[in-house]
C-alpha cells in the first residue's frame, strides 16, 4: 500500500490517535498545548483523513469516535516506501548513503542495520 501523503497538521491529528487512541474531536484538542487550534479546524483535518483512509468513525451515544485505520507501523514503511521510490531511485542503499555521507548514521547503528537484516533472511 502507498500511503496517501500527509501534511504536517495531518499527521499531528493522526499522532494524537496513535498514540492516545480512540478519540472524539474533543479528545484530540485536548492533547494540543495553548493556543490551541480551533474546533472547526481540527473537524476538517478529520475529515480529510477519513476521505484519504487513515481514520474510521464510530458513534457512541451522541459523540462520534475516531480511531486509527492504519497503524503507525504500516504508515512508517508505506512512507519510507515512498520516499526511497521518490527521491532514491528505488534504492535502499542510496538512501543509507546519504546518512552515512552526512554522518547521520553511526558505524554502530550500520552493524545494527545488518544484523537485522540477516535475522530476516533466517
Amino acid at each position: 500500500m502507498e500511503a496517501k501523503k500527509l501534511t504536517d497538521k495531518e499527521e499531528e491529528v493522526m499522532q494524537q490517535v496513535w498514540q492516545r487512541g480512540p478519540l472524539t474531536i474533543r479528545q484530540m484538542l485536548e492533547g494540543y498545548e495553548d493556543p490551541k487550534p480551533h474546533f472547526n479546524t481540527i473537524s476538517t483535518f478529520v475529515h480529510i483523513l477519513e476521505e484519504k483512509g487513515y481514520l474510521n468513525r464510530e458513534k457512541c451515544g451522541n459523540a462520534l469516535v475516531y480511531s486509527p485505520a492504519i497503524s503507525i507501523e504500516e504508515y512508517r514503511s508505506a512512507t519510507a516506501k515512498g520516499l526511497v521510490k521518490r527521491l532514491f531511485n528505488n534504492s535502499a542503499m542510496s538512501l543509507v548513503s546519504s546518512f552515512v555521507k552526512d554522518q547521520e548514521i553511526s558505524v554502530e547503528e550500520l552493524r545494527e542495520i545488518i544484523d537485522m537484516v540477516e535475522r530476516q533472511k533466517l
